[in-house]
């Protein structure tokens, strides 16, 4: 089980996931992204640096 932002639990298999704006491949909520969630938008280092 992993805690969110607001202390809620949750499962691995129920986290949110996003579609990555540079390589197109799904990616899912981590712990360092709880309070930055809404604005992050790629899944690497590497998709941020390649930017479309």
């Amino acid at each position: 089980m992993v805690k969110n932002a607001n202390g809620e639990r949750r499962e691995k298999t129920n986290l949110p996931a996003k579609i990555c704006a540079a390589c197109g491949r799904p990616f899912s909520w981590r712990k360092k992204w709880a309070r930055e969630w809404e604005v992050v938008r790629y899944c690497s280092y590497k998709c941020r640096a390649k930017r479309p």
